[in-house]
């Protein structure tokens, strides 16, 4: 699906209000990204604000093998292209361990309105959330959000699907549905 230039734009803004207004994102001391690139929600506005609000922030830190690391960035400027290209922690950046995390921005092509996710094939994602305890959240654009995926046996689903104009939260502290 092709989207405008202009809603992709107010997609981004809309996401980044709701993502920074999010109880989660406000008491997490811990937060998990990823890197945004071409047409998925931009995240770096969410970075930004985490490191002005004193957060720590980390990103993925990939090993072919589909493992993957959380990395420490204090800095956007330390990210550097790495794994297909996108920007990522240098080798020299400290780890942090799953069980630190409180906050875990979850990438996808789309999801669904259980929190499943398609996405980039490599299973990196589904191996590192497994048996994580932080609280996991999708960014979706609106039109892009489905009903139902095919889930197969080693997907995880996030706790909460976040597009430009709701909150679906679909885990285990499910409040369901909140229009914003």
């Amino acid at each position: 699906m092709s989207l405008p230039e202009d809603y992709l734009s107010d997609s981004d803004d809309g996401l980044f209000r709701i993502v920074t207004s999010l109880e989660e994102f406000i008491n997490a001391r811990n937060i998990m990204l990823y890197y945004s690139v071409e047409r998925e929600p931009a995240t770096l506005g969410i970075a930004e604000a985490a490191l002005s609000a004193g957060k720590t922030i980390v990103f993925p830190y990939c090993f072919r093998g589909g493992i993957m690391q959380a990395r420490i960035v204090r800095d956007l400027s330390e990210l550097r292209p790495s794994m297909l290209n996108i920007p990522a922690p240098p080798d020299s950046a400290p780890v942090m361990m799953p069980e630190d995390l409180d906050l875990v921005i979850v990438p996808a092509l789309t999801y669904d309105k259980s929190g499943y996710r398609i996405g980039y094939g490599g299973g990196y994602y589904d191996r590192y959330l497994r048996g994580i305890a932080a609280f996991t959240t999708g960014l979706a654009r609106q039109r892009l959000l489905v009903d139902e995926l095919p889930v197969e046996r080693h997907d995880i689903a996030v706790d909460c699907v976040v597009t430009e104009s709701l909150v679906l939260r679909v885990g285990i502290q499910s409040g369901g549905l909140k229009r914003m």
